[in-house]
């Protein structure tokens, strides 16, 4: 069995026992975390496709870690012109494990 989920805005495909990545969430490690937007769910073939949400089923989800994902380096230039900037970023993430689906 699988669904379709929203976290924050994105839609992540969550299995029991699968790990995601995820943008940063409120909690500490080792904390539970359920989800109610879910979007489809798969029961060994038959689907189940909300409108715009499948009623009454829930994500849960533990927190594993909060870790920061690697550096993306932003560099801007214009010639002739001595414009140069550089910038880096590194996203905030939260890893958890799906516990179940129901």
């Amino acid at each position: 069995m699988y669904a379709i989920v929203e976290i924050q805005g994105q839609q992540f495909k969550a299995e029991a026992g699968k790990k995601l990545y995820v943008h940063r969430l409120e909690g500490k490690e080792g904390d539970a975390v359920s989800f109610d937007r879910v979007l489809l769910t798969d029961n060994s073939g038959t689907i189940s496709v909300g409108n715009p949400t499948v009623a009454g089923v829930k994500v849960n989800a533990k927190i594993v870690e909060h870790l920061k994902d690697d550096k993306v380096i932003i560099y801007k230039k214009k010639r002739r012109k001595t414009y140069e900037k550089t910038q880096g970023h590194r996203q905030s993430l939260t890893q958890i494990s799906i516990e179940s689906i129901g």
